[in-house]
């Protein structure tokens, strides 16, 4: 059974917050960026946050009904979190559910401190310690945050050996599998492991699955994250919901969350009966309805093109030219 977290996040209804790009640990497989990694910046999915509005900002823009709070190592900054959290729970109430991922072992002291701000909490334990995880402080740090009303869960990256956490499974609510990526950071690392791409479509690492079949297989809290759903179903859900907020009258959305319009730059006047919900001018180019460029070019002389890129301005998909 899925947690809250992972439900809400197949619905795209989950704000990425990125506390810090900081991290006291080196996992080889870490997959995070070099924009961001070992740097002391937070983002609202890719919004860079310069001041706490920012981040409601971005909440209400994909209409979120939670937060999944990540990094770097988030509870490096942990007065970061708590002030955060706070903030999205008065924001959008208690029922705004807050997961957070640490690769540490909370004490009780850092837990008090989330007591009531977040609901879930995902330890990433080490593969390094996979093999005795019963005596380490990952299982202490899950009794007493169950104790304490979190829900628990494991999360880790379909790496060998993923057996060996078995035995934990009586002290979680869920262990989630992510399946191994390959990125720019960590694609040295990933040939010196002799490990190759599945395909030339996917991020994903060939051979994670099967890592993970044992696991999978041994109980109803394990939960399978493949890295095409991340990469589509996840994604696309979640640019729908800022699509559906953001996108202009003119702006047609896909079905993949993406939005497409005209872009001319004109050589004459645009047509005197135009609807001003069907343009918007700019300084050197006017943007419209892109079905007015194709379907009526006498009407629009200049240089005609249909855009495709993320909503809300962002990062543009595909430029056709139209003759």
């Amino acid at each position: 059974m899925l947690s809250e977290g992972c439900r809400l996040c197949h619905k795209g209804a989950k704000m990425v917050l990125f506390i810090t790009g900081k991290c006291n640990k080196s996992c080889w497989y870490c997959p995070i960026s070099y924009e961001r990694k070992g740097k002391d910046n937070t983002y609202a999915n890719d919004r860079p946050v310069k001041t706490p509005q920012d981040i409601l900002d971005e909440a209400r823009m994909m209409s979120a009904l939670g937060t999944g709070v990540t990094g770097g190592e988030a509870l490096l900054e942990t007065e970061r979190v708590v002030y955060c959290c706070r903030m999205l729970k008065k924001e959008f109430g208690k029922e705004h559910h807050i997961h957070l991922y640490t690769g540490t072992a909370p004490d009780e002291e850092t837990l008090s401190k989330l007591t009531g701000l977040v609901d879930e909490l995902r330890m990433h334990p080490p593969q390094e310690l996979w093999k005795d995880i019963i005596s380490t402080d990952y299982i202490k740090s899950a009794i007493k945050a169950k104790e304490m009303g979190f829900e628990v869960t494991f999360e880790v990256p379909s790496l060998p050996g993923l057996e060996n956490l078995i035995p934990a499974l009586p002290y979680l609510d869920h262990l989630n599998i992510n399946e191994l990526e390959w990125s720019e950071t960590n694609a040295e690392a990933m040939r010196n492991m002799g490990y190759s791409l599945e395909d030339n479509y996917h991020n994903a690492v060939s051979g994670a699955k099967q890592w993970a079949d044992k696991l999978i297989s041994a109980d109803s809290k394990v939960h399978w994250c493949s890295s095409a759903f991340k990469d589509s179903v996840q994604l696309r859900e979640r640019l729908k919901r800022i699509a559906k907020n953001t996108a202009r009258p003119f702006e047609e959305i896909t079905e993949d969350g993406t939005v497409v319009y005209g872009f001319l730059t004109p050589e004459s006047e645009l047509p005197k009966d135009l609807d001003d919900s069907m343009y918007e001018r700019f300084e050197d180019h006017i943007e419209l309805s892109w079905w007015l460029l194709t379907d009526y070019p006498n009407d629009f002389p200049g240089e005609k093109k249909i855009i495709e890129r993320y909503p809300n301005n962002g990062m543009i998909v595909e430029v056709t030219p139209v003759q």
